[in-house]
């Protein structure tokens, strides 16, 4: 069985953004990688996130929990596999067992699957897209993160056979042109 090499962040959603960031800055000593209105991301070391905060008052300005809408609080925890092969090979694992990922999704500086527990905790699976922190860090910097800070979403049975067809891992990692991908109902926001 494939294991995570690494723990690799936490997502909170929060009505209290601004406040939120800058306390993790402080207790952190974070810096900041990338915000608009309605995400942020930080990191205190050299991995491109270990923290983001979704801000509520933007994406679920009515705040009604009990509609399916998000309310404050963990929004999902993240681990990272140590290469894609790895996270395929734990995609065709869950598959057997009847676990399957509500969100597959290529955010570009990782390509993730996430899943929800008997609970309903969302966690995700990912592996970096980069072959360095400093180039993750670069692209989360950069106008293709600004422009889609979301990703665009993928079939993994189609990256399962094209891993077994031998097609480049560096070429799977890359993020393809295209809209943001709409955030499922399961996550708690969006659609």
């Amino acid at each position: 069985m494939a294991k995570p090499s690494k723990f690799a962040h936490i997502v909170y959603r929060t009505r209290r953004f601004e406040e939120m960031i800058r306390w993790y800055e402080a207790v952190f000593e974070a810096r900041l990688q990338y915000q608009n209105p309605a995400l942020a991301f930080l990191t205190y070391d050299d991995e491109h996130h270990r923290f983001a905060f979704g801000n509520l008052e933007v994406l679920d300005p009515a705040g009604k929990p009990s509609g399916g809408k998000a309310d404050a609080g963990v929004d999902h925890v993240a681990y990272t596999y140590a290469s894609l092969r790895d996270l395929a090979d734990t995609y065709t694992r869950l598959k057997k067992l009847g676990i399957k990922p509500y969100w597959p999704i290529r955010h570009g500086p990782t390509v993730s699957l996430y899943y929800r527990d008997p609970d309903g905790n969302r966690i995700e699976f990912q592996v970096d897209s980069f072959a360095t922190a400093d180039e993750a860090n670069a692209y989360m910097r950069g106008d293709a993160f600004s422009s889609n800070p979301i990703g665009v979403n993928f079939d993994p049975d189609e990256l399962v056979e094209q891993i077994k067809k031998g097609v480049p891992e560096q070429e799977l990692l890359a993020r393809p042109e295209g809209p943001p991908a709409p955030i499922p109902r399961e996550h708690g926001l969006g659609a």
